[in-house]
């Protein structure tokens, strides 16, 4: 009987690979270095490895149903095919679902990451209840899924939902990796705010700051995590960036409200884990940029429930069932 599925998450340092029993259950979990430096040949094998030992855990490949598999960059979900992935040198027009399924002979879907996770928030995670639902992930970079009536809304061609990649500030001195200025991306995401810290740290330069404890005085070791521990310990300036970023992320959202109404908003990703203060200042400042501020306000900002399993979840929930939800998420 297929009672699980094969959930594959590649990213560019390790392949994440899991089996998903039928209402989000997590069965097993493996991980094995990408190995990406090595080249294509090398790191899809190390993917093909993942699948296997999940397949001898499982039993045999006829209790399973299917191998979901999700990446960073451009996909074509209807044919399974690559078109670019960032971080995996060689990803390109690599026929995955089809290489896939002709050396497992099992049906194969492949996804986005973000795409995935959004799906695997709304099934088995933050936003289980809601239909439509927006998702985003906030680490080295703003990756972004729509969920609509619990199915991914990837557009007219499939390259649909790159939210991160909107513009909220085109006089922005700060370039994206796109190539525009002022792309949330570019001014919210983890090495935005470490920049930003930096500036202020510059400009402030007589001003004492547990950041520059922290970092010995090596200001270009700041991260989100050092701004985190500084900002809870009462430090202005770290304190000051986590409200810079609330605001940009929150003048985002309510555009993205107006635009897409969703029933609920999850965020992820590193910079997510700030927690209370980074969310707190996003709900004050969503009214503000949106047409309907009072309906605004109603709309639910869910922290991530998946965290490090979301790609694991996002990539199997490819086969659920409509309308599958979790009886009980990881």
């Amino acid at each position: 009987m297929q009672n699980l599925t094969i959930g594959i998450d590649v990213g560019g340092t390790k392949v994440a690979g899991g089996l998903v029993a039928r209402r989000g259950k997590l069965a097993k979990t493996l991980f094995a270095p990408t190995r990406a430096k090595d080249g294509v040949k090398a790191s899809f094998g190390q993917v093909r490895s993942v699948i296997e030992r999940l397949l001898r855990f499982a039993g045999g490949k006829e209790n399973v149903r299917g191998v979901g598999v999700c990446c960073p960059g451009v996909l074509d979900p209807e044919t399974g095919r690559v078109i670019n992935a960032p971080n995996l040198p060689g990803w390109e027009k690599l026929r995955l679902g089809v290489d896939l399924k002709r050396s497992f002979g099992l049906p194969i879907r492949v996804e986005n990451d973000a795409n995935a996770a959004g799906l695997a928030e709304a099934l088995f995670g933050a936003a289980v209840g809601y239909r439509n639902v927006f998702y985003v992930t906030v680490s080295t970079g703003i990756g972004t899924g729509i969920i609509i009536n619990r199915r991914i809304y990837h557009g007219s061609q499939g390259v649909g939902a790159e939210g991160g990649h909107v513009s909220i500030d085109f006089r922005s001195p700060y370039r994206c990796g796109c190539g525009a200025l002022g792309c949330i991306e570019a001014l919210a995401s983890g090495p935005a705010m470490a920049r930003r810290a930096r500036v202020h740290l510059e400009q402030e330069f007589k001003k004492p700051s547990l950041l520059r404890e922290l970092t010995k005085g090596q200001l270009r070791f700041i991260t989100p995590e050092t701004i985190e521990q500084a900002a809870r310990k009462g430090d202005e300036i770290a304190q000051l960036v986590i409200e810079e970023t609330a605001f940009y992320l929150g003048a985002w959202l309510g555009g993205i409200i107006s635009l897409l109404d969703p029933g609920a908003i999850v965020i992820g990703g590193g910079v997510a884990r700030i927690g209370k203060p980074l969310f707190d200042g996003i709900r004050r400042i969503i009214p503000r940029y949106t047409v309907n501020p009072h309906l605004a306000a109603k709309i639910p900002l869910l922290p991530a429930k998946l965290q490090e399993n979301v790609g694991v979840y996002g990539a199997a929930s490819l086969f659920s069932p409509d309308g599958e939800e979790a009886e009980a998420s990881a």
